[in-house]
This record gives structure tokens, sequence and C-alpha cells, in this order.
């Protein structure tokens, strides 16, 4: 059995492909760190080859998926065929597409997120946006976060649990970096994150999973046909059903 995927501080991971893509590629690592036969064949090559991340290199293939997430966040059709509000590509990925593909394979089974607007918090409300989010964000539960200047957001960073239960890193995938995320910038909107320092929108774990396993609920936005490895936390998840495509 290969090595998990997994992202710490300090690690390098992959980089987005293109400028409107830092929402796509935090998606696609999202995927990656919670589903093994994915990573592998992004990373490596090895495996079930992936549908709409074809290529010969880890940068083509993460780059062919980064087109498809896009196409799908940004369409006008949700999953199960639902209608969506339609965001141009060019400018970037919208939170409700980054929500809806959270939700259907880029977080453990079950997850559910919310959006929230943080742009006109007091420092008083950011300090405990930042408290609830070490407590919402785990292993397989990332949030997103959306940063910009005073007047809009303009770039996408993947939040994700630190080495100790009172930090938090974030992916960037502009530099593919791992990097603290720190609750005194994070409240005073210092931080930089590729450039931008003002926190923006997060979509966040609600804290609550849907009881309906991925066995019975079938998601158009699901991986064809990939076979999971199973893992004691999938189990804990899960225990009457089997590993699962």
């Amino acid at each position: 059995m290969s090595t998990p995927f997994r992202l710490v501080q300090g690690a390098s991971g992959p980089r987005q492909q293109s400028p409107t893509t830092c929402g796509s590629a935090c998606a696609t690592v999202a995927r990656m760190l919670v589903d093994p036969p994915f990573a592998r064949w992004v990373t490596a090559g090895e495996g079930q080859p992936v549908p709409g991340a074809e290529g010969t290199t880890t940068a083509e293939r993460f780059a062919a998926w980064e087109r498809t997430v896009h196409e799908r966040t940004n369409g006008w059709r949700g999953p199960g065929g639902a209608l969506s509000l339609g965001w141009p590509q060019a400018l970037g990925t919208p939170p409700w597409g980054m929500k809806h593909e959270l939700e259907h394979g880029a977080s453990r089974t079950g997850t559910r997120y919310r959006m929230l607007s943080v742009r006109a918090h007091s420092q008083e409300s950011l300090r405990a946006r930042y408290r609830r989010l070490l407590d919402l964000v785990v292993e397989g539960e990332p949030a997103v976060l959306y940063v910009g200047n005073r007047l809009l957001p303009r770039h996408v960073v993947l939040v994700l649990p630190g080495d100790r239960p009172d930090t938090l890193v974030v992916y960037e995938p502009a530099s593919g970096t791992v990097q603290p995320l720190e609750q005194e910038a994070f409240v005073h909107r210092r931080l930089s994150l590729g450039g931008w320092s003002v926190p923006w929108i997060l979509v966040q774990p609600t804290g609550h999973r849907r009881v309906a396993a991925r066995a019975t609920v079938k998601s158009a936005w699901a991986l064809p046909s990939l076979p999971r490895e199973a893992s004691p936390e999938m189990f804990r998840e899960a225990p009457s059903i089997s590993s699962s495509p």
C-alpha cells in the first residue's frame, strides 16, 4: 500500500497551473487528501486512470483535473443536474461552487459545508471565527478561505489542521507551500497568502455529517468506480458499509 498523500507545515504541494485556478487547485488537493487512489494517480500515474485527469506527468494530470473542477464549480449545473449560478472562469471559483465540490468528493463522506462572509467582521468576531475553525477543521474536513485586499477577494487557500490542537495551516496554491495560519494575522487582517492580506469568505464544515452513505447516494461529481483502500477511519464512520467506489 502506498503512503497516503499528506500536507504538513513546511511541506511542498502541487502549484496551481493557471492564474485563475487557485480555487480549483485547493479543491483538487482536498480530494487528494481523502482519496488515496485519486492521489496516487495524480502524483505517480499509478492505479486506475481517472477520467478528467489525463496526462503523462504529475503537473499535466493536476492541471487537467483543475480544468475539470473549474468547469464544474463555475457551470450552470450543480451535482445531480440541479440548476446553479454560473460564474465566469476568468473570475476564479465562486464560493457556492467550492461548497458543492467539497461536499461531493473533496472531503470525508457526509461532511456538510456553509459559506460565511467575514469581510465586515470586527476583530473580536474574527478571533471567535478563528477559534471556531480550530474546532471544525479536522483531517478530511478542511475549510477554504478567500482572501484579497480591502476592495475585493482575489485568492483562495485551503485551511488544514496543524500539528497541535491550537494551530491551523494553509495550503497556498500559488507557491504550493504549506504555511501557518496565525490567529493574530487573521484577526488584524495582516495575512500574507499569495500576496493578499484580508480575509473575505470562509467555506467551512458545519460540524455535522450526512447520515447517507456514498453507496446509497450517488453524486454526479463522484469519481467513476475508483477502488478505495480500506482504513480504520472508514469503518469508524460507516461500520455497516464496506469500502465502495
